[in-house]
């Protein structure tokens, strides 16, 4: 099985520092660091939502399994495709709108502390027989762990477009191709 990371390592499409209202998740003003990758899929919401949620695809281009039932509320974890199956990331799910939503807390299991959560939000929208998906990670650490989680989202969805589009993830993990 293929082994990636937990972001993968490639370029966001966009990284930026992003103060907004937290008020919908009943918190405060936050300053913390964004980043968003936007990507143009030949596919359906459908086949990109089961692509994210189903434990053997995702095996397939990322290299780690996302597990759970995918209901609100629900523990979901990134785990190794070795024979440890160690989750590398955990969270909870947080919204989930087949095929179009799908919102998690993104964290270390055991360090759920609210400074180290992060969270990831899958929008999925159809466009004339192509599908935009949209993934925005915020709440990051710092500027360093955007920048990782950039190069992570551009090379984790190069591949999974690839798998959609071809069957076939790339033939070389993209993660593994050194950043300048």
């Amino acid at each position: 099985m293929r082994q990636g990371s937990s972001f993968g390592t490639g370029s966001g499409h966009s990284a930026r520092r992003s103060a907004r209202s937290e008020t919908a998740r009943g918190g405060s003003q936050s300053d913390k660091p964004t980043c968003t990758y936007v990507t143009y899929i030949g596919s359906t919401p459908e086949k990109v939502w089961e692509a994210l949620t189903d434990a053997d695809m995702t095996a397939e281009y990322w290299g780690h399994s996302n597990v759970s039932d995918w209901q609100v509320g629900s523990l979901w974890e990134h785990q190794r495709t070795n024979s440890t199956h160690t989750a590398d990331v955990a969270g909870t799910v947080l919204e989930s709108v087949p095929p179009t939503r799908l919102v998690t807390t993104w964290a270390e299991p055991g360090d759920e502390r609210a400074e180290r959560v992060s969270r990831v939000t899958f929008g999925i929208r159809a466009y004339a027989g192509i599908v935009r998906l949209t993934v925005t990670h915020e709440d990051l650490a710092d500027e360093a762990e955007r920048d990782a989680a950039a190069r992570g989202w551009a090379a984790v969805l190069s591949n999974l477009k690839s798998f959609l589009e071809t069957g076939s993830p790339l033939p070389e993990e993209p993660w593994l191709v050194p950043w300048p």
